[in-house]
């Protein structure tokens, strides 16, 4: 691990620690340590991105106010001719399979499959879980511990619509298992092959032991 990425662990683990601290603080006292802690990780994380503070105060009221790892999920949808559906990120330039982070009041599976229409058009069902991915060990650049989900999805006969969520993706495109684009985003390169595993009908879900 990274000098910076290792700080931006401890970072999280901050965040983790003063957002649960201020979900049951009881004194003022103990309210003024916790926030004190949350700045230190704000300005560990600034340190480790090479972002300014300026930049990451708004993370304080959304992503540093919540304890525990953050989740979000992905969609392999393979059409019957074995082609996977992948879309072409407009903040990196890299292909990847639609996904994003879930929201409050939906199951992993539902969340996935709203991603996946948010940002391609094209309905779809899970069908199967194929994992679930610790962002430290499946090649994941971000700035947070995640779990991410990934399930096996099948494109549904509905007409695609127009994505809502067009300005995060640059293209799509449906690509064979043996024909996949050469930049691939690192998060995904590791997880693609096992979403055409569990399509070729191992169902055994993965998992970080």
């Amino acid at each position: 691990m990274k000098p910076a990425e290792q700080i931006a662990l401890w970072a999280d683990k901050l965040r983790d620690v003063s957002a649960m601290g201020l979900m049951f603080v009881k004194s003022v006292y103990d309210e003024t340590a916790y926030r004190a802690v949350q700045t230190i990780a704000l300005e560990m994380l600034a340190l480790a991105s090479g972002e300014s503070l300026e930049a990451i105060e708004p993370l304080r009221t959304t992503i540093f106010s919540n304890p525990t790892p953050l989740s979000c999920g992905d969609a392999a949808i393979i059409a019957d001719d074995g082609r996977i559906l992948l879309v072409q990120r407009a903040d990196n330039g890299l292909w990847a399979m639609p996904g994003g982070a879930f929201e409050v009041g939906e199951t992993p599976a539902e969340g996935a499959a709203r991603e996946a229409l948010e940002e391609t058009g094209i309905h779809c069902q899970p069908i199967t879980l194929v994992g679930v991915f610790d962002s430290r060990h499946c090649g994941m650049k971000t700035r947070h511990h995640l779990y991410a989900f990934l399930f096996l999805c099948k494109p549904l006969a509905e007409p695609s619509e127009n994505p809502s969520h067009a300005i995060e993706v640059l293209r799509t495109g449906w690509f064979a298992e043996g024909d996949l684009p050469e930049e691939i985003d690192p998060g995904h390169r590791t997880r693609i092959p096992e979403a055409f595993r569990v399509w070729h009908g191992d169902r055994r879900a993965f998992f970080d032991k």
